[in-house]
Order: structure tokens, then C-alpha cells, then sequence
């Protein structure tokens, strides 16, 4: 048998080398649940728009993404159709589930014969001697489970959520990790009340309580927001936005909330009237266009006028 392991991230790669898990490696480098992604079955097309997005908007060289994304994910196409398996390594938070979908529709769009395909639900704390055991435990799609994926992923890159909210309160079969991330990902939407992400809100509540270091603040994230599965990378960029619209100050790398954090907090002012949403996006819907919000009462996602 001659396996390809598609891994999460080069920190799943160093765990992998450790192993004695036999096989080819493919690594997937994106952060897919971050920004803009287009609605198309081109990928050629698809990898352009993302670049340029990527560039533009994170600072991300259009070249370096080439390379060390795009490039590495051709590995696929040389490698998919000799493979006896393909098998997914990827763990249940909403970093890791939307880059699994995008790896299940580059695979399907690919491969004209596609082999086996099995999902790992890896462990957060994983050591290298528990990879052989928990390879041995791979969850086989069935074909059901792959038309779903590409349902999934079709709605992600939608210009309007509702069917990726309707999608979440579905089951998704082999694909068990996905609606708790969906779900996590509409919370994403700017608050009702507020205009504040969960994540925004979060940081707010947690800096009126007292000033922290921002890796305190992060380490306290990681541990009671593991949902999410943010990188350092995306948590600065969050704090970074925050600190420009008023909300949180820095100095000497210790954050604090403002009177107006407080103020927002309170529902006395509303974040997105300080924020700019301009080339901001949550999957395919565009945040300065839309008219979703989401409201915690109700748990769901509503329509605002604007």
C-alpha cells in the first residue's frame, strides 16, 4: 500500500518526520477560513484572485504564496493518482476544517480516478509515537461524504452566509468536526448590538478586566477559544485593527482597553462605525456589502438595514 499524507501545516510536518508512519507528504500551507476566497471551479482562476488578495490585504508576497502554497499543493496531482489512499490529517477547529474542505474540492477537481480517502481527526496535543495508533483509526469517505464537502465548500465561498448557517445545523457524516467550526465561523459575523466579532468581543472582555501581554492574551485564547485554531499571524493582524480603530491600546507590548472599548462593551457605541471593513471578507461574503449580523440571543444570524 503507498499512502499520501496531506498535513496541516509544517508543525504537523515536524510532528509527522517523528513518526513511523510510512508514505508520500503533501503539506497544506493556507489559512482558507482568512479572507477572501472566490467562487469557481477554475483553480487557476481561484489561486490568482487569492494571491492578489493575500498580497494586498495580509502583506503576503504573491511569489512566496506560489511557491510555498500552490506549488506545494501540485504535489497532488503527480502524486494523488499513483496512491493507493489519500489520508487528511487535520484537527477539528475551524483553521484546520475549512483547509480539509478546500483539500477535498482541489482533490475532487483533480484527479479524474480518485482512491480511497480517509480522514484522521488528529488530536491538538499529539506526540509522534501516538501517529501510527491514531493512523490505524482513519475514518474512510464514502462518496456521500465528498458531495457533501463540495457542498460545504461551494457555500463557504458564497456571497451571502444563509447557506452555510443552514449547513450548520445539519449532519455531516463522516465530516463530524464540521458544523461546531461552521458554527464558530458565523460568530465571525460583527454582533448585532455590538458590530464586535466573538473574537473582538472576547479580547475586550477579557482586557476590562485588567492589561495583558499580548501572548498572555493569546495563550488565554488558544486554551478557551481552541475552536478556532488562529495563528499568532491572524491574532495580530486582529489586534492590529483594533488598536487603529480605538478600541485597545499598546505600549511596551501590554495591551489595555480604551474608555471607547468600554463604551462598545456597553452598547453605548458601536464598533463598525470606528472599524473599516473595506477588503475585508469572511469566506466569499464581502463585510462591507453585507447585511448579516449575528445576534448570541437567538444564536443565529439576522438581516440588518443599513
Amino acid at each position: 500500500m503507498s499512502y499520501l499524507h496531506v498535513l496541516n501545516g509544517d508543525a504537523t510536518l515536524t510532528l509527522f518526520r517523528q513518526s513511523e508512519v510510512p508514505g508520500e507528504i503533501v503539506v497544506c500551507r493556507e489559512m482558507m477560513c482568512e479572507g477572501k476566497v472566490k467562487y469557481t471551479k477554475d483553480l487557476t482562476e481561484f489561486f490568482e484572485s487569492r494571491a492578489k488578495h493575500l498580497e494586498f490585504q495580509y502583506g503576503i508576497d504573491r511569489q512566496t504564496y506560489y511557491t510555498n502554497v500552490v506549488q506545494e499543493l501540485e504535489k497532488l496531482d503527480l502524486s494523488g493518482s499513483s496512491a493507493d489512499e489519500i489520508v487528511l490529517w487535520f484537527e477539528y477547529d475551524l483553521f484546520c476544517q475549512i483547509n480539509m474542505l478546500f483539500i477535498l474540492h482541489y482533490i475532487t477537481s483533480q484527479l479524474p480516478a480518485l482512491p480511497p480517502i480517509s480522514i484522521i481527526d488528529l488530536p491538538h496535543h499529539a506526540q509522534p509515537e501516538d501517529l501510527p495508533k491514531i493512523f490505524e483509526q482513519r475514518v474512510r469517505l464514502q462518496p456521500d461524504d465528498l458531495v457533501w464537502a463540495e457542498d460545504v465548500w461551494d457555500a463557504w465561498c458564497l456571497r451571502t452566509p444563509q447557506v452555510l448557517e443552514t449547513i450548520s445545523k445539519l449532519s455531516a457524516g463522516n465530516l463530524a468536526s464540521l458544523p461546531a467550526a461552521i458554527t464558530a465561523h458565523l460568530k465571525r459575523f460583527p454582533d448585532v448590538n455590538t458590530g464586535l466579532s466573538t473574537i473582538e468581543n472576547y479580547f475586550l472582555l477579557r482586557l476590562a478586566l485588567g492589561s495583558y501581554r499580548w501572548y498572555d492574551l493569546y495563550m488565554l485564547f488558544w486554551d478557551e477559544l481552541e475552536i478556532y485554531g488562529f495563528s499568532n499571524f491572524q491574532l495580530d493582524i486582529l489586534i492590529h485593527r483594533m488598536v487603529n480603530a480605538g478600541v485597545i491600546e499598546e505600549h511596551e507590548q501590554i495591551l489595555k482597553i480604551t474608555s471607547l472599548g468600554r463604551e462598545i462593551l456597553e452598547e453605548e457605541e458601536n464598533y463598525l462605525d470606528y472599524v473599516s471593513l473595506e477588503h475585508r471578507w469572511l469566506g466569499g461574503v464581502k463585510l462591507a456589502d453585507t447585511t448579516w449580523r449575528w445576534n448570541p440571543a437567538i444564536n443565529a444570524l439576522v438581516e440588518v438595514e443599513l
